[in-house]
């Protein structure tokens, strides 16, 4: 029974990743338009970093989220920006990221 329900939760966290990185892998032939982006409200404190508003995909598309305030992970991190990338057959979308 317990290495039944080991396999279980094994193919359930496999299904779970493969279906993640699949949708994470999304390509389009054209680029979305530059959103229209509303005024950066004011940093909650010093030590926040404005995260720019990045494209999430949702349903097998490419959705935008906008911008917010956050504190970096620890002392020192630097927040790069996600951006577009082409490669053969469109474009997909590099998730913004935290830098040591």
């Amino acid at each position: 029974m317990k290495k039944l329900l080991v396999k279980f939760l094994m193919l359930t966290a496999l299904t779970f990743a493969v279906t993640a990185a699949t949708e994470a892998q999304v390509v389009i032939k054209v680029r979305p338009a530059a959103p229209v982006l509303r005024p950066r409200p004011i940093a909650p404190s010093p030590a926040h970093v404005w995260i720019e508003g990045e494209y999430v995909v949702r349903g097998g598309q490419y959705v935008y989220s906008e911008g917010y305030w956050a504190k970096p992970p620890r002392p020192r991190a630097v927040w790069v920006p996600g951006h577009w990338k082409h490669r053969r057959g469109g474009w997909f979308w590099v998730p913004g990221h935290w830098r040591r």
